[in-house]
């Protein structure tokens, strides 16, 4: 089938599911703000070396 355009996004939401309705509304839920954690690249890093030594440590014990 060769289409003649392109078409829109409010086009395409009409053909698959018709219509607008009043009964349907869209709310937006603001979530809490979150405790803000910063991990930096090298603190993970740092990190990781710690768990790789105590692994060490545990295999030749």
């Amino acid at each position: 089938m060769r289409r003649l355009r392109t078409l829109s996004e409010a086009e395409c939401y009409l053909r698959c599911y018709g219509g607008t309705d009043e009964s349907v509304k869209v709310f937006r839920i603001e979530r809490p703000e979150l405790r803000e954690v910063r991990l930096t690249g090298e603190r993970l890093r740092r990190l990781f070396e710690q768990r790789l030594d105590l692994r060490e440590q545990g295999v030749a014990a």
